[in-house]
């Protein structure tokens, strides 16, 4: 069986010419991203006609997006990333909100038939089986249900365990390439990012189970865990900060209530020092995001802390963190799953940050009303923490004028009167001033 695949090689181009005109076509996501046969794909956009291509964030090549592809191929993004976000924005592209664990429905109940699926995989083992390496997400489950199934078998694929493997059975066709695989390099970290690390970070207790996130502060609040004991992951994602807490023992999920001992995943966005850390490496276990994001599996890690990140949040503690006003940025992802998983958990926690203000400074993030058309990501239900780099707000139970008094004061001083007098005017405060 596992000679037969080699029957299946064939080139890139050759694998691509099961793409018709009016189909559906899945890239395999994030740093997973097939790049050779998204290159022949592209190369063949010319004789085509109205192809979606459908994933959520991709870090490799995205040139079906460019205006000389228009009316050839259209993306529908399940998340947008930033080499898809200008044709989004520009309407050349599409954006599918949704949440994270609820993707892999619209593949399995048919109600986003796949008609050819881009994947990369490690190559096969002895037993046929071939390793999805850093993103299982919702892969998975669109390999099972495709009509037409393409891998690219990269020996610089890491090979990862759990619901990881996809059977050299279920491919049509084969491609073989080695190349490194396309890096989400870690965000720099600024002074901000660490102010509000150091409000984080002492709330979260030991044997706590994280949720990690994308960007500085997330990066910034695992830096200051290093004196915490018996740490868990369970997130939809894992970066490259994650390892040297493992290495030093921080991070063991000794006291994790679900999992215990293992790094629980759906995909990878990191490096290859990542990469290497994670192939065969039985620490992690990847899953589905439809089982990894399902906010009641979520809740049963005990001590759950669910760090998630916002562009504003209004006075009433509604969240803005997919678009720039009706702009469209970026998705809905994982936020809701595990915030509300984190508020089901026994002592969990779910936490928003935000820098208090954008365009260095001129801006506050902390605002009387969202912009007009910015998506509502998580509602004002949901939201317990929101922390700045001024202090932490605890919105949950709070009537709205108390939420408004927490938020102003960890709004940037700069805004603090002018968010003050709107939220009188709007008769969200009383008439006792907000002390300073």
């Amino acid at each position: 069986m596992t000679n037969d695949y080699r029957s299946r090689i064939v080139t890139p181009d050759q694998a691509l010419a099961v793409v018709r005109s009016g189909g559906r076509v899945y890239i395999h996501n994030g740093c997973a991203e097939p790049v050779e046969l998204v290159r022949a794909l592209t190369r063949r956009g010319p004789e085509l006609h109205d192809v979606e291509v459908l994933h959520m964030a991709t870090f490799g090549e995205a040139d079906y997006t460019l205006p000389e592809y228009e009316g050839h191929f259209r993306h529908n993004a399940l998340f947008i990333s930033s080499n898809t976000r200008k044709a989004v924005q520009e309407g050349r592209a599409d954006y599918t909100p949704i949440f994270l664990s609820e993707i892999e429905g619209l593949f399995s109940s048919g109600a986003l038939p796949v008609d050819v699926c881009l994947l990369q995989c490690t190559p096969p083992d002895n037993y046929g089986y071939m390793s999805l390496g850093p993103s299982i997400d919702v892969t998975h489950a669109v390999a099972q249900c495709a009509k037409h199934v393409i891998v690219e078998i990269n020996d610089q694929m890491p090979r990862t365990l759990g619901e990881s493997f996809l059977h050299v059975s279920r491919v049509d066709a084969f491609i073989e390439t080695s190349h490194p695989l396309a890096a989400y390099p870690s965000h720099p970290v600024s002074e901000v990012h660490r102010a509000i690390a150091r409000h984080v970070a002492p709330l979260i207790p030991d044997g706590a189970t994280i949720q990690t996130g994308i960007g500085g502060i997330p990066e910034a609040v695992l830096g200051l865990l290093h004196d915490h004991k018996d740490l868990g992951i369970h997130s939809e994602m894992v970066p490259d900060s994650v390892i040297e807490l493992i290495e030093r023992g921080v991070i063991n999920g000794e006291r994790k209530t679900l999992h215990p001992n293992k790094v629980i995943a759906g995909f990878a966005l990191g490096t290859k020092r990542l990469f290497d850390f994670m192939n065969n490496n039985p620490v992690f276990e990847f899953h589905r995001t439809a089982y990894a994001n399902d906010p009641f599996v979520i809740a049963q890690n005990d001590r759950m802390v669910a760090l998630n990140s916002a562009i504003e949040v209004d006075l009433t503690g509604q969240v803005c963190a997919d678009s720039l006003g009706q702009t469209l940025y970026s998705g809905i992802g994982g936020q809701v799953d595990f915030l509300r998983g984190a508020a089901r958990s026994k002592g969990g926690l779910p936490i928003i940050t935000l820098p208090s203000t954008a365009k260095d400074g001129a801006v506050s993030r902390i605002v009387p009303r969202l912009k007009p058309g910015a998506g509502v990501v998580t509602s004002r239900g949901d939201v317990h923490y929101v922390i700045t780099e001024h202090g932490v707000a605890y919105l949950h139970g709070k009537n709205i004028r108390q939420r408004a008094e927490a938020l102003i004061q960890v709004a940037d001083p700069q805004f603090r009167g002018q968010l003050e007098e709107f939220a009188r005017e709007a008769r969200l405060l009383g008439t006792t001033p907000v002390p300073a």
